[in-house]
């Protein structure tokens, strides 16, 4: 994955916020939020664009994957697990290996993303600049561990039938 703009642009800005008082960030998260958006919309295009670029097993398998763990905190959700399971029922299980740990890689780097837009949130309540440096931070984190992701997803498009790749 190549350096993005958008993301290089708002790790600057998190990077100078780290030092920022309380009253700084007031005046400036305006900013920040318009960058780290961007930033994130970023990683959001290159992300379906590797995603779309995946042969029809490895989606089928990664739409398996996404069904297993909705169904495991909604169950409601049985009936689509069904479905996405009888799609995949011919797919190589090195594909479903692939998509799991790809799917795996996405939710900690969804949470991470929430985890720190809710410090920024308490930190604005509470108004208070350790909190918001400790939400850019976790920012910065989140950034890192979704390239991550992304770069595990690039891995599993070379993914062949019949072979695990390691550096999945």
């Amino acid at each position: 994955m190549h350096k993005l703009v958008a993301v290089e642009e708002a790790r600057r800005i998190l990077n100078i916020g780290k030092g920022w008082s309380i009253w700084v960030w007031l005046f400036e998260k305006k900013r920040v939020r318009t960058a780290a958006d961007a930033g994130t919309a970023a990683l959001d295009d290159v992300e379906k664009q590797v995603k779309a670029g995946w042969c029809d097993d490895l989606k089928k398998a990664y739409r398996e994957a996404e069904a297993e763990v909705a169904a495991e905190s909604n169950p409601r959700a049985k009936r689509q697990l069904e479905k996405a399971r009888a799609e995949a029922q011919g797919v190589d299980p090195a594909f479903k290996q692939a998509a799991r740990r790809v799917k795996e890689a996405d939710d900690i780097a969804t949470a991470a993303r929430l985890h720190a837009e809710a410090v920024f949130e308490e930190a604005e309540r509470r108004l208070s600049g350790s909190m918001a440096r400790e939400g850019a931070e976790a920012a910065l984190e989140a950034y890192d561990v979704r390239e991550k992701a992304i770069r595990r997803a690039e891995a599993a498009s070379r993914v062949k039938a019949g072979v695990t790749s390691p550096e999945i």
